[in-house]
Protein backbone atom coordinates (compact mmCIF):
# COMPACT_ATOMS: atom_id res chain seq x y z
CA UNK A 1 0.00 0.00 0.00
CA UNK A 2 1.33 3.58 -1.14
CA UNK A 3 2.38 6.13 1.61
CA UNK A 4 0.10 8.40 2.14
CA UNK A 5 2.10 11.80 0.73
CA UNK A 6 3.04 14.71 3.22
CA UNK A 7 1.22 17.35 1.45
CA UNK A 8 -1.54 17.18 -0.94
CA UNK A 9 0.48 17.61 -4.33
CA UNK A 10 -0.09 20.81 -6.30
CA UNK A 11 -1.81 19.31 -9.59
CA UNK A 12 -4.52 17.78 -7.19
CA UNK A 13 -5.56 21.16 -5.68
CA UNK A 14 -2.64 24.11 -5.42
CA UNK A 15 -4.62 25.91 -2.57
CA UNK A 16 -5.55 23.11 -0.11
CA UNK A 17 -1.15 22.08 -0.69
CA UNK A 18 -0.47 25.97 -0.15
CA UNK A 19 -2.37 25.70 3.19
CA UNK A 20 -0.62 22.12 3.93
CA UNK A 21 2.62 23.15 3.75
CA UNK A 22 2.31 26.19 5.79
CA UNK A 23 0.92 23.96 8.16
CA UNK A 24 3.18 21.17 8.13
CA UNK A 25 6.43 23.43 7.87
CA UNK A 26 5.14 25.34 11.03
CA UNK A 27 5.29 28.94 8.74
CA UNK A 28 1.64 30.05 10.24
CA UNK A 29 -1.80 29.55 11.85
CA UNK A 30 -4.91 31.23 11.44
CA UNK A 31 -5.45 34.17 14.43
CA UNK A 32 -8.32 33.87 16.81
CA UNK A 33 -9.92 36.69 14.78
CA UNK A 34 -11.05 35.98 11.43
CA UNK A 35 -9.02 37.14 8.98
CA UNK A 36 -5.73 37.18 11.18
CA UNK A 37 -2.78 34.85 11.69
CA UNK A 38 0.05 34.27 13.95
CA UNK A 39 3.38 34.17 12.31
CA UNK A 40 5.13 30.97 14.05
CA UNK A 41 9.38 31.06 14.43
CA UNK A 42 10.33 29.64 11.24
CA UNK A 43 7.68 32.03 8.57
CA UNK A 44 8.63 34.84 11.32
CA UNK A 45 12.33 33.97 10.62
CA UNK A 46 12.25 34.55 6.63
CA UNK A 47 10.64 37.73 7.20
CA UNK A 48 13.17 39.08 9.19
CA UNK A 49 15.32 38.23 6.55
CA UNK A 50 13.45 40.15 3.94
CA UNK A 51 13.33 42.83 6.53
CA UNK A 52 16.65 43.05 6.65
CA UNK A 53 17.75 42.93 3.17
CA UNK A 54 14.73 45.49 1.92
CA UNK A 55 15.77 47.56 5.02
CA UNK A 56 19.78 48.29 3.42
CA UNK A 57 18.40 48.84 0.35
CA UNK A 58 15.62 51.27 1.79
CA UNK A 59 18.61 52.86 3.59
CA UNK A 60 21.08 53.12 0.61
CA UNK A 61 17.89 54.83 -0.96
CA UNK A 62 18.44 57.67 1.31
CA UNK A 63 15.56 56.97 3.20
CA UNK A 64 15.35 56.36 7.34
CA UNK A 65 12.89 54.68 9.37
CA UNK A 66 10.49 56.59 11.59
CA UNK A 67 7.01 55.28 13.49
CA UNK A 68 4.00 56.77 13.31
CA UNK A 69 0.77 56.13 15.40
CA UNK A 70 -1.45 52.77 14.90
CA UNK A 71 -4.63 55.11 15.14
CA UNK A 72 -5.40 58.00 12.95
CA UNK A 73 -8.55 60.67 13.68
CA UNK A 74 -10.96 59.71 10.77
CA UNK A 75 -11.28 62.99 9.79
CA UNK A 76 -7.70 62.75 8.42
CA UNK A 77 -9.01 60.00 5.85
CA UNK A 78 -11.76 62.20 4.61
CA UNK A 79 -9.64 65.49 3.31
CA UNK A 80 -8.56 63.18 0.22
CA UNK A 81 -11.55 62.39 -1.43
CA UNK A 82 -10.22 59.17 -4.02
CA UNK A 83 -8.49 58.11 -0.43
CA UNK A 84 -11.40 57.75 1.67
CA UNK A 85 -13.42 56.08 -1.00
CA UNK A 86 -10.86 53.68 -2.02
CA UNK A 87 -10.19 52.44 1.45
CA UNK A 88 -13.84 53.04 2.98
CA UNK A 89 -14.73 49.15 2.67
CA UNK A 90 -11.56 47.85 4.19
CA UNK A 91 -11.62 50.31 7.39
CA UNK A 92 -11.42 49.23 10.87
CA UNK A 93 -13.15 52.33 12.76
CA UNK A 94 -12.97 52.64 17.29
CA UNK A 95 -15.57 54.64 18.65
CA UNK A 96 -15.23 53.69 22.41
CA UNK A 97 -12.34 54.04 24.43
CA UNK A 98 -11.46 53.26 27.92
CA UNK A 99 -15.35 53.08 28.68
CA UNK A 100 -16.65 56.20 27.06
CA UNK A 101 -17.58 57.26 23.70
CA UNK A 102 -14.82 58.89 21.51
CA UNK A 103 -15.52 62.51 20.76
CA UNK A 104 -14.09 61.42 17.03
CA UNK A 105 -13.76 58.32 15.85
CA UNK A 106 -10.40 57.22 15.01
CA UNK A 107 -9.16 54.79 12.39
CA UNK A 108 -6.97 51.41 12.69
CA UNK A 109 -3.81 52.09 10.47
CA UNK A 110 -4.75 51.27 6.37
CA UNK A 111 -1.91 53.02 5.16
CA UNK A 112 -0.14 56.57 6.54
CA UNK A 113 -0.98 58.99 3.64
CA UNK A 114 -2.74 60.86 5.87
CA UNK A 115 -1.16 61.21 9.35
CA UNK A 116 2.65 61.30 7.76
CA UNK A 117 0.84 64.23 5.67
CA UNK A 118 0.08 66.16 9.02
CA UNK A 119 3.50 65.83 10.40
CA UNK A 120 5.38 66.59 6.84
CA UNK A 121 3.29 69.57 6.83
CA UNK A 122 4.83 70.70 10.32
CA UNK A 123 8.06 69.83 9.20
CA UNK A 124 8.41 71.32 5.83
CA UNK A 125 9.34 74.58 5.48
CA UNK A 126 11.84 75.41 2.87
CA UNK A 127 13.31 73.92 -0.30
CA UNK A 128 16.64 73.06 2.28
CA UNK A 129 14.12 70.20 4.03
CA UNK A 130 13.47 68.55 1.06
CA UNK A 131 13.51 65.83 -0.32
CA UNK A 132 11.88 64.44 3.04
CA UNK A 133 12.59 60.41 2.83
CA UNK A 134 10.90 58.56 5.51
CA UNK A 135 10.15 54.60 5.67
CA UNK A 136 8.46 52.96 8.67
CA UNK A 137 8.08 49.01 9.77
CA UNK A 138 4.74 48.44 11.23
CA UNK A 139 1.56 46.51 11.34
CA UNK A 140 -1.90 47.88 9.07
CA UNK A 141 -5.44 46.68 9.10
CA UNK A 142 -7.55 46.30 6.03
CA UNK A 143 -10.76 43.93 6.60
CA UNK A 144 -10.34 41.29 4.48
CA UNK A 145 -13.78 39.39 3.63
CA UNK A 146 -11.59 36.32 1.67
CA UNK A 147 -8.63 35.88 3.64
CA UNK A 148 -5.92 33.27 3.03
CA UNK A 149 -2.83 33.15 5.38
CA UNK A 150 -0.27 35.59 4.18
CA UNK A 151 -1.90 36.44 0.66
CA UNK A 152 -4.87 38.71 2.22
CA UNK A 153 -5.21 39.00 6.09
CA UNK A 154 -6.76 42.01 7.96
CA UNK A 155 -4.00 43.05 9.62
CA UNK A 156 -0.46 42.08 8.04
CA UNK A 157 2.79 43.01 8.59
CA UNK A 158 4.46 45.59 5.98
CA UNK A 159 6.90 48.74 4.91
CA UNK A 160 5.58 51.90 3.63
CA UNK A 161 7.84 54.42 2.45
CA UNK A 162 6.65 58.29 2.07
CA UNK A 163 8.51 61.16 0.60
CA UNK A 164 8.33 64.42 -0.13
CA UNK A 165 10.11 66.66 -3.23
CA UNK A 166 10.14 69.80 -4.52
CA UNK A 167 9.63 68.93 -8.16
CA UNK A 168 7.22 65.93 -9.99
CA UNK A 169 10.42 65.00 -11.94
CA UNK A 170 12.15 64.58 -8.44
CA UNK A 171 9.46 62.51 -7.36
CA UNK A 172 8.89 60.38 -10.12
CA UNK A 173 12.58 59.52 -10.94
CA UNK A 174 12.10 58.78 -6.71
CA UNK A 175 9.02 56.38 -6.93
CA UNK A 176 10.78 54.55 -10.22
CA UNK A 177 14.15 54.19 -8.46
CA UNK A 178 12.57 52.31 -5.29
CA UNK A 179 10.80 50.06 -8.33
CA UNK A 180 13.71 49.49 -10.03
CA UNK A 181 16.72 49.28 -7.18
CA UNK A 182 15.07 48.54 -3.98
CA UNK A 183 11.87 46.46 -4.87
CA UNK A 184 12.89 44.71 -8.02
CA UNK A 185 16.83 43.96 -7.06
CA UNK A 186 15.60 42.61 -3.95
CA UNK A 187 12.90 40.61 -5.77
CA UNK A 188 15.11 39.07 -8.14
CA UNK A 189 18.89 39.11 -6.68
CA UNK A 190 17.29 37.36 -3.03
CA UNK A 191 14.05 36.21 -3.56
CA UNK A 192 15.00 34.63 -6.75
CA UNK A 193 12.09 35.25 -7.98
CA UNK A 194 11.40 36.44 -11.76
CA UNK A 195 9.14 39.62 -11.79
CA UNK A 196 7.69 41.50 -14.93
CA UNK A 197 7.79 45.78 -13.64
CA UNK A 198 5.25 47.65 -15.18
CA UNK A 199 2.71 50.57 -14.81
CA UNK A 200 -1.43 50.07 -13.43
CA UNK A 201 -3.88 51.15 -15.44
CA UNK A 202 -6.21 53.75 -14.08
CA UNK A 203 -8.67 51.65 -12.46
CA UNK A 204 -5.87 49.69 -10.95
CA UNK A 205 -4.13 52.55 -9.31
CA UNK A 206 -3.67 53.60 -5.79
CA UNK A 207 -6.32 55.42 -4.60
CA UNK A 208 -5.30 59.22 -4.44
CA UNK A 209 -2.31 58.09 -6.31
CA UNK A 210 -1.35 59.58 -10.05
CA UNK A 211 0.12 56.90 -10.92
CA UNK A 212 1.46 53.44 -9.52
CA UNK A 213 4.15 51.43 -10.34
CA UNK A 214 3.90 47.34 -9.57
CA UNK A 215 5.94 44.43 -10.21
CA UNK A 216 4.22 40.88 -10.75
CA UNK A 217 5.34 37.94 -9.94
CA UNK A 218 3.68 34.09 -11.34
CA UNK A 219 3.00 31.96 -9.01
CA UNK A 220 3.68 27.54 -9.66
CA UNK A 221 0.00 27.40 -10.58
CA UNK A 222 -0.26 30.37 -12.88
CA UNK A 223 -1.39 32.87 -11.60
CA UNK A 224 0.09 36.64 -10.91
CA UNK A 225 1.05 37.87 -7.42
CA UNK A 226 1.53 41.91 -7.00
CA UNK A 227 5.01 42.11 -4.94
CA UNK A 228 5.22 45.46 -4.27
CA UNK A 229 4.00 48.93 -5.68
CA UNK A 230 5.68 52.14 -5.94
CA UNK A 231 2.91 55.42 -6.39
CA UNK A 232 3.12 58.89 -7.55
CA UNK A 233 0.44 60.64 -4.96
CA UNK A 234 1.42 64.06 -7.13
CA UNK A 235 0.51 67.01 -5.22
CA UNK A 236 -2.84 65.79 -3.95
CA UNK A 237 -2.30 64.71 -0.47
CA UNK A 238 0.00 68.03 -0.42
CA UNK A 239 -2.64 69.85 -1.03
CA UNK A 240 -5.42 68.14 1.14
CA UNK A 241 -2.69 68.41 4.03
CA UNK A 242 -1.09 72.30 2.73
CA UNK A 243 2.24 70.33 3.19
CA UNK A 244 4.33 73.50 1.47
CA UNK A 245 7.72 74.74 1.04
CA UNK A 246 9.15 78.06 0.03
CA UNK A 247 11.29 77.69 -2.83
CA UNK A 248 14.73 79.04 -3.76
CA UNK A 249 13.00 82.03 -5.22
CA UNK A 250 10.69 82.61 -2.31
CA UNK A 251 7.68 81.14 -3.37
CA UNK A 252 5.25 78.67 -1.72
CA UNK A 253 4.91 75.53 -3.59
CA UNK A 254 3.11 72.51 -2.81
CA UNK A 255 5.67 69.21 -2.74
CA UNK A 256 5.48 66.02 -4.46
CA UNK A 257 5.07 63.05 -3.26
CA UNK A 258 5.50 59.19 -3.27
CA UNK A 259 4.79 56.47 -1.29
CA UNK A 260 5.96 52.83 -1.49
CA UNK A 261 5.02 49.33 0.22
CA UNK A 262 5.83 45.56 0.82
CA UNK A 263 4.18 43.18 2.86
CA UNK A 264 4.28 39.69 4.15
CA UNK A 265 2.61 39.18 1.45
CA UNK A 266 6.06 38.03 0.02
CA UNK A 267 6.41 35.31 2.32
CA UNK A 268 3.05 34.10 0.47
CA UNK A 269 4.63 34.56 -2.99
CA UNK A 270 8.03 33.26 -1.25
CA UNK A 271 6.30 29.28 -1.10
CA UNK A 272 3.64 29.53 -4.27
CA UNK A 273 7.06 30.44 -6.56
CA UNK A 274 9.40 28.03 -5.27
CA UNK A 275 7.64 25.28 -3.33
CA UNK A 276 7.13 21.97 -4.71
CA UNK A 277 5.27 18.72 -3.63
CA UNK A 278 7.97 17.98 -0.79
CA UNK A 279 7.46 21.68 0.51
CA UNK A 280 9.26 24.63 0.52
CA UNK A 281 12.44 25.86 -1.63
CA UNK A 282 14.29 28.63 0.25
CA UNK A 283 16.31 30.47 -1.70
CA UNK A 284 20.06 30.42 -0.17
CA UNK A 285 20.34 34.09 0.06
CA UNK A 286 17.63 34.85 2.06
CA UNK A 287 17.43 31.31 3.74
CA UNK A 288 17.78 31.58 7.60
CA UNK A 289 19.38 28.07 7.83
CA UNK A 290 21.58 27.59 4.65
CA UNK A 291 22.61 24.61 5.98
CA UNK A 292 21.46 21.90 8.43
CA UNK A 293 24.36 19.15 9.51
CA UNK A 294 21.99 16.22 11.36
CA UNK A 295 23.65 13.27 13.34
CA UNK A 296 21.93 10.10 12.32
CA UNK A 297 22.55 8.84 15.14
CA UNK A 298 23.76 9.51 18.61
CA UNK A 299 27.16 8.40 19.19
CA UNK A 300 29.39 10.61 20.81
CA UNK A 301 31.80 10.49 17.57
CA UNK A 302 28.99 11.72 15.64
CA UNK A 303 27.64 14.21 17.95
CA UNK A 304 31.34 15.78 17.92
CA UNK A 305 31.78 16.13 14.23
CA UNK A 306 28.15 17.72 13.48
CA UNK A 307 29.06 19.89 16.16
CA UNK A 308 32.28 20.49 14.28
CA UNK A 309 31.35 20.90 10.84
CA UNK A 310 28.60 23.44 12.00
CA UNK A 311 31.37 25.64 13.27
CA UNK A 312 33.61 25.40 10.26
CA UNK A 313 30.77 26.00 8.23
CA UNK A 314 29.90 29.16 10.17
CA UNK A 315 33.26 30.62 10.00
CA UNK A 316 32.85 30.34 6.43
CA UNK A 317 30.07 32.44 6.48
CA UNK A 318 27.48 29.89 5.80
CA UNK A 319 23.77 30.21 8.31
CA UNK A 320 24.00 26.77 9.61
CA UNK A 321 22.22 25.00 12.43
CA UNK A 322 23.00 21.73 14.09
CA UNK A 323 20.39 19.02 14.55
CA UNK A 324 21.57 16.74 17.34
CA UNK A 325 18.18 15.83 18.40
CA UNK A 326 18.90 12.23 18.02
CA UNK A 327 15.69 11.22 20.44
CA UNK A 328 13.47 12.09 17.58
CA UNK A 329 13.93 9.34 14.51
CA UNK A 330 16.33 10.27 12.13
CA UNK A 331 13.79 10.65 8.83
CA UNK A 332 11.10 12.77 10.54
CA UNK A 333 13.71 15.41 11.58
CA UNK A 334 14.97 15.22 7.72
CA UNK A 335 11.43 15.35 6.16
CA UNK A 336 11.12 18.19 8.68
CA UNK A 337 13.90 20.23 6.91
CA UNK A 338 12.62 19.30 3.40
CA UNK A 339 9.78 21.21 4.53
CA UNK A 340 11.08 24.16 5.28
CA UNK A 341 12.90 24.01 2.20
CA UNK A 342 16.58 24.85 4.20
CA UNK A 343 18.97 24.38 0.72
CA UNK A 344 21.10 22.02 2.05
CA UNK A 345 20.98 18.98 4.09
CA UNK A 346 24.49 17.56 5.60
CA UNK A 347 23.89 14.25 7.01
CA UNK A 348 26.78 12.60 9.42
CA UNK A 349 26.41 8.87 10.82
CA UNK A 350 29.05 6.38 12.33
CA UNK A 351 29.66 5.07 8.77
CA UNK A 352 30.05 8.59 7.17
CA UNK A 353 32.90 8.71 10.14
CA UNK A 354 34.61 5.88 9.14
CA UNK A 355 34.50 6.96 5.40
CA UNK A 356 35.55 10.44 6.28
CA UNK A 357 32.63 11.55 4.29
CA UNK A 358 29.07 13.00 4.64
CA UNK A 359 25.95 12.79 3.12
CA UNK A 360 25.12 15.81 0.86
CA UNK A 361 21.29 16.73 0.50
CA UNK A 362 20.58 19.48 -1.90
CA UNK A 363 16.47 20.51 -1.36
CA UNK A 364 16.57 22.67 -4.23
CA UNK A 365 17.49 20.84 -7.17
CA UNK A 366 17.17 17.31 -5.40
CA UNK A 367 19.51 14.72 -4.81
CA UNK A 368 22.09 13.08 -2.58
CA UNK A 369 25.52 12.77 -2.82
CA UNK A 370 28.75 11.64 -0.26
CA UNK A 371 31.00 14.48 0.48
CA UNK A 372 34.67 14.30 1.98
CA UNK A 373 34.08 16.26 5.16
CA UNK A 374 37.55 18.33 4.68
CA UNK A 375 35.71 19.93 1.50
CA UNK A 376 32.37 20.75 3.07
CA UNK A 377 33.40 24.25 4.49
CA UNK A 378 35.42 25.01 0.42
CA UNK A 379 32.22 23.73 -1.45
CA UNK A 380 28.96 25.22 0.00
CA UNK A 381 29.52 28.57 -1.03
CA UNK A 382 29.59 27.86 -4.51
CA UNK A 383 26.77 25.33 -4.36
CA UNK A 384 24.49 28.05 -2.38
CA UNK A 385 24.96 30.36 -5.38
CA UNK A 386 24.01 27.46 -7.78
CA UNK A 387 21.02 26.25 -6.43
CA UNK A 388 20.41 30.39 -6.20
CA UNK A 389 20.79 31.36 -9.48
CA UNK A 390 18.93 27.96 -10.65
CA UNK A 391 15.81 29.28 -8.25
CA UNK A 392 15.77 32.43 -10.59
CA UNK A 393 16.02 30.63 -13.96
CA UNK A 394 13.06 28.08 -13.02
CA UNK A 395 10.76 31.31 -12.44
CA UNK A 396 11.97 32.95 -15.08
CA UNK A 397 11.00 29.96 -17.48
CA UNK A 398 7.73 29.44 -16.12
CA UNK A 399 6.81 33.05 -17.39
CA UNK A 400 8.01 32.91 -20.60
CA UNK A 401 6.58 29.25 -21.13
CA UNK A 402 3.18 30.52 -19.68
CA UNK A 403 2.99 33.50 -21.36
CA UNK A 404 0.89 33.89 -24.75
CA UNK A 405 0.25 36.88 -27.00
CA UNK A 406 -2.88 37.07 -28.22
CA UNK A 407 -5.21 39.86 -29.98
CA UNK A 408 -8.77 39.52 -28.22
CA UNK A 409 -10.45 40.13 -25.04
CA UNK A 410 -12.01 35.96 -25.64
CA UNK A 411 -8.18 34.77 -25.83
CA UNK A 412 -7.08 36.48 -22.97
CA UNK A 413 -9.85 35.37 -20.73
CA UNK A 414 -8.86 31.67 -22.63
CA UNK A 415 -5.36 32.20 -21.67
CA UNK A 416 -5.77 33.14 -18.03
CA UNK A 417 -8.34 31.14 -17.14
CA UNK A 418 -6.04 28.14 -18.31
CA UNK A 419 -3.45 29.08 -15.82
CA UNK A 420 -1.28 31.27 -17.76
CA UNK A 421 -0.54 34.60 -18.68
CA UNK A 422 -1.56 36.60 -22.00
CA UNK A 423 -0.08 40.00 -23.19
CA UNK A 424 -2.10 41.89 -25.71
CA UNK A 425 -1.88 45.80 -27.33
CA UNK A 426 -3.71 47.95 -24.88
CA UNK A 427 -4.94 49.59 -27.90
CA UNK A 428 -6.92 46.76 -28.52
CA UNK A 429 -8.12 45.99 -25.18
CA UNK A 430 -8.86 49.76 -23.50
CA UNK A 431 -11.04 50.48 -20.54
CA UNK A 432 -13.78 48.59 -22.12
CA UNK A 433 -12.16 45.31 -22.56
CA UNK A 434 -10.55 45.69 -19.13
CA UNK A 435 -14.54 45.74 -17.85
CA UNK A 436 -14.79 42.53 -19.69
CA UNK A 437 -11.83 40.50 -18.75
CA UNK A 438 -13.06 41.93 -14.90
CA UNK A 439 -16.51 39.58 -15.89
CA UNK A 440 -14.32 36.54 -16.07
CA UNK A 441 -11.90 37.44 -12.84
CA UNK A 442 -9.41 38.66 -14.98
CA UNK A 443 -7.25 41.25 -14.52
CA UNK A 444 -4.60 43.67 -16.54
CA UNK A 445 -1.96 43.36 -14.20
CA UNK A 446 0.66 46.10 -15.68
CA UNK A 447 1.24 47.84 -18.64
CA UNK A 448 4.79 47.42 -20.58
CA UNK A 449 6.52 49.17 -23.28
CA UNK A 450 6.79 47.04 -26.50
CA UNK A 451 10.38 46.23 -25.24
CA UNK A 452 9.14 45.50 -21.57
CA UNK A 453 10.12 48.77 -19.61
CA UNK A 454 8.39 50.26 -17.75
CA UNK A 455 6.15 52.93 -20.33
CA UNK A 456 5.68 56.65 -18.83
CA UNK A 457 2.29 56.66 -19.82
CA UNK A 458 -0.79 54.95 -19.58
CA UNK A 459 -1.42 55.39 -23.33
CA UNK A 460 1.77 55.93 -24.73
CA UNK A 461 2.24 54.13 -27.88
CA UNK A 462 2.67 50.32 -27.99
CA UNK A 463 1.83 49.48 -24.23
CA UNK A 464 1.44 46.12 -24.09
CA UNK A 465 -1.29 44.58 -21.40
CA UNK A 466 -0.43 41.95 -18.94
CA UNK A 467 -3.26 40.20 -18.31
CA UNK A 468 -3.84 37.28 -15.76
CA UNK A 469 -6.03 35.52 -12.99
CA UNK A 470 -4.59 36.85 -9.72
CA UNK A 471 -4.00 36.62 -5.70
Amino acid sequence: MAKAPVLTPRAHDFPRWYQDLINKAELADNGPVRGTMVIRPYGYGLWERMQAEMDARIKRAGAANAYFPLFIPQSYLTREAEHVEGFAPELAVVTHGGGKELEEPVVVRPTSETIINEYFSKWVQSYRDLPLLINQWANVVRWEMRPRVFLRTTEFLWQEGHTAHATYEDARDYAAYIHRDVYADFMVDVLGIDVVLGRKTASERFAGAINTLTLEAMMGDGKALQMGTSHELGQNFAKAFSTRYLSKEGREEYVWQTSWGSSTRMVGGLIMAHGDDDGLRVPPRLAPVQAVVLAIKGDEPVLAKVREIGDRLAAAGVRVQVDDRTDTPFGRRAVDWELKGVPVRIEVGPRDLEGGTAMLARRIPGGKEPVALDALAGLLPAILEEDQALLLRQSRERRESRTSDVSTVEEAVEVATAGGWARLPWATLGEEGEAGLAEHAVTVRCLVAEDGSVPDADDAPGNVAVVARAY
